[in-house]
């Protein structure tokens, strides 16, 4: 049976950006510019997308697209059989293992998107914002049936293959996406006072760079753009023989970091117009469904129509960041199972949406029915959190750049960046060299301080 490829350039970009674009562009790196010195933690990770960021995308790039094979099969063939298949593998389980958790965010974004819609937030108090957010996590049934929507709605985009399925969804989402978010940015750098946040972001604050800020800019570079989770790998594996894959990694880097720089000129300007220090507000969960819901609402009037095209747009423009993310995540898993097991896209897919089902309708439960079901201490939302950014990302983004700086022929390597010498690759030998000595120890630091070895540092 022939492998489909993506049908243009344009849509392998979009789709690899879409795999890249997620929840943490919108809560995490706002928030994480204006805690560690704004415009001066923006350059610094630039530095780490440069130095860390795209020498294992391309990595990934190369390794897919020269085998056209999903994950695993990639890693067996490059290593001729090695030991090093296992890290392969290991992508594929990581992909699988965030969806399962991931899809219940995504649920959240589409209950956001429905209650601000339908002016849920009206009438509630600053106070009261946390408790309608408990209200929904902990309710027995709601959380589960919005993540089973969500996992049916990637379902249908990874059934109609990659190119009718993912490529046309990505050529869709990303655009609206884009446009979204730039009216978001319009219509927040209108507000009142807006132009204290804008300075807060863009004016570096080298006073704030620590020892913690490099290491939360290299975090939030290697995790913001997919990698080690065999989403680009087994993207790259549809490229056709002429996609430039340098050129391909530098614009899907730019345009998850564009997203990022502009959700900050979303949240900022609405953090300053009602007096709000962003130093109160932490990343995450607490601040996309605690604090900006409030700020949204006292920003643009309680129960206002501004306030209900805003959130609602907002809140829209988190769920088609998740779904374009979790796409990608679900094509990894459904891909190796076709692939590996020789079935079709249909019940590769189905079996891959089956046990993803189960397990993210347990995750999307453990805050209510099943928050007593701990592991660790953990409940299983969190224990999934926890052991994929913790453990699974990490060593799967270190073995990824030993194998490609130290074990993958060099002459391969060379000649898929040069598309067999059609181009120009002037920085090969800093390529090679980030990926044998950056990179392994900037993802050993991630490791170490995700295991709080470097607590000290910030007390």
């Amino acid at each position: 049976m022939e492998r489909e490829t993506f049908g243009s350039k344009i849509g392998a970009v979009l789709a690899a950006a879409g795999s890249a674009v997620g929840l943490g562009n919108i809560w995490r790196f706002p928030i994480e510019t204006g805690q560690n010195g704004g415009a001066a933690f923006i350059i610094i990770y630039i530095v780490c997308i440069v130095l860390l960021g795209l020498p294992i995308m391309i990595s990934e790039f190369l390794i897919g697209r020269h085998t056209h094979a999903n994950t695993a099969g990639a890693y067996r063939i490059v290593s001729n059989g090695s030991p090093w298949k296992w890290v392969g593998r290991l992508g594929v389980f990581t992909g699988w293992f965030i969806m399962c958790y991931y899809v219940v965010v995504g649920g959240w974004t589409m209950h956001y998107t429905f209650f601000s819609a339908t002016n849920g937030f009206a009438g509630v108090e600053a106070s009261g914002y946390e408790r309608v957010f408990g209200e929904f996590v902990s309710n027995p049934w709601l959380p589960a049936a919005w993540t089973i929507l969500f996992v049916l709605i990637i379902h249908f985009v990874i059934m109609r293959g990659v190119k009718s399925g993912i490529e046309k969804s990505a050529k869709i989402l990303m655009p609206a996406l884009f446009i979204i978010t730039l009216f978001l940015v319009i219509c927040s750098v209108m507000l009142p006072g807006a132009s204290q946040g804008i300075s807060f972001l863009l004016k570096p604050d080298f006073s704030k760079v620590t020892s913690t800020t490099v290491l939360e800019a290299m975090g939030q570079a290697f995790y913001s753009l997919s990698l080690a989770m065999g989403c680009l790998c087994t993207y790259a594996s549809y490229f056709d023989e002429n996609t430039p894959l340098g050129k391909s990694a530098v614009n899907v880097a730019a345009i998850d970091s564009a997203i990022a720089i502009m959700a900050g000129f979303i949240i900022f300007p609405s953090l300053f117009n009602i007096g709000m220090n962003p130093n109160e507000v932490e990343a995450g969960a607490g601040l996309t469904f605690v604090s900006l819901p409030n700020v949204f609402q006292q920003a643009l009037g309680n129960g206002s129509i501004l306030s209900v095209v805003f959130s609602s747009l907002f809140y829209f423009l988190l769920f088609m960041a998740a779904l374009t993310s979790a796409i990608s995540l679900h094509e990894v898993a459904t891909a190796y199972v076709t692939e590996e097991f020789n079935l079709s896209r249909k019940k590769g897919a189905t079996l891959v949406t089956g046990t993803v089902l189960v397990l993210s309708a347990l995750c999307a439960l453990s805050f209510g029915p099943l928050s007593d079901l701990k592991l660790f201490d953990l409940n299983l939302f969190n224990l999934f959190d926890t052991l994929s950014g913790r453990f699974l990302l990490p060593i799967g983004g270190m073995l990824i750049s030993i194998f490609a700086g130290w074990v993958l022929d060099r002459q391969l390597y060379k000649s898929e960046i040069s598309n067999y010498g059609k181009l120009r690759v002037p920085y090969f030998r800093v390529l090679v060299f980030a990926l044998r000595y950056i990179a392994p120890i900037a993802v050993a630091s991630l490791f170490l301080d995700q295991l709080g070895v470097f607590d000290f540092l910030k007390k």
